[in-house]
């Protein structure tokens, strides 16, 4: 969910001869425009079904075993102590407690739920493990087919070697930290160095282009009982069913944090300019002083 994950266009006519002196404009391609709304309510949908799906067994597990009395490294659920029942997330040992977010909760009708997500997050908003499994997978189809299709056109296009390729210089730890401090600061690029991404950016986009995407698809088929009659030895790299479905929900909460960043990062550059840019194709870049 880049902001423009296809390459900013130079808008022709533009630029100190504009309206604005001092600014130029640019142009998201429609296709850009198309993939990130389109990604954003896949993956949306995916997660929420996704949340329904796992509280049908709020525990994770690794290798290939798991059931209700193996010790999970991940659970959310609920517990009595005295007259006091509360919900709770653990990892390993350590334990914190959610009640009235996840585990232990109330439904709008009061009615005390005992599932580790709470209605608002999940779809369908009542239990239904078969209604939600119906909505992942015909998503999982446009999220991988949306995936495939962009990654070939993008490397058509040069998009790929143009704006996500890696430098040797970037590369270099001066270059990283100074990216680091530039955006803890929160001074961000203006003029031409706007139309590029920096190496965090290279780096972010990259990652889920190559590692969550594809691992989540990856992941997704190996949980499958039905892929071990065409590809047993996908589930077998993984490590097994029950290691294929902890990374499958730990990739999906790694794009729940790329999302969050994104959005504070859009918020923070300008939002009615970033959101103007993605739906109608026009950005406005501020040049720099003295420019």
């Amino acid at each position: 969910m880049a902001e423009d994950p296809m390459g900013p266009t130079p808008e022709a006519g533009t630029g100190a001869r504009g309206a604005h002196p001092g600014r130029m404009r640019v142009r998201h391609r429609l296709s850009t425009r198309i993939w990130h709304a389109l990604n954003a309510l896949t993956l949306l949908v995916m997660l929420m079904s996704g949340l329904m799906i796992f509280n049908a067994h709020p525990r994770l597990y690794w290798g290939e075993y798991g059931a209700n009395f193996d010790a999970p490294w991940f659970k959310i659920s609920s517990a009595r102590q005295g007259a006091r029942e509360f919900g709770f997330v653990q990892i390993g040992n350590a334990r914190l407690e959610t009640s009235g977010v996840l585990g232990y909760w109330h439904d709008p009708d009061g009615v005390v739920q005992r599932h580790a997500f709470p209605w608002w997050s999940t779809l369908p908003s009542t239990y239904s493990l078969a209604l939600a499994r119906i909505w992942h997978l015909a998503f999982a189809w446009v999220l991988s087919l949306a995936l495939a299709l962009y990654l070939v056109w993008s490397l058509i296009n040069g998009h790929l070697r143009r704006d996500i390729h890696i430098t040797r210089r970037e590369w270099h730890w001066r270059a990283l930290w100074h990216d680091v401090t530039e955006h803890a600061r929160l001074r961000f690029p203006k003029g031409e160095a706007a139309l590029r991404y920096s190496v965090l950016q290279k780096l972010a986009y990259a990652s889920v282009l190559f590692v969550l995407l594809p691992l989540m698809i990856a992941t997704g088929l190996a949980m499958s009982p039905g892929t071990d009659a065409w590809a047993p030895l996908l589930t077998e790299v993984l490590g097994g069913r029950q290691s294929a479905r902890s990374v499958h929900f730990l990739c999906a909460f790694g794009l729940v944090g790329f999302f969050l960043v994104h959005m504070a990062m859009v918020l923070l550059s300008g939002p009615i300019n970033q959101v103007r840019g993605m739906i109608t194709g026009r950005f406005r870049i501020t040049e720099e002083a003295g420019a």
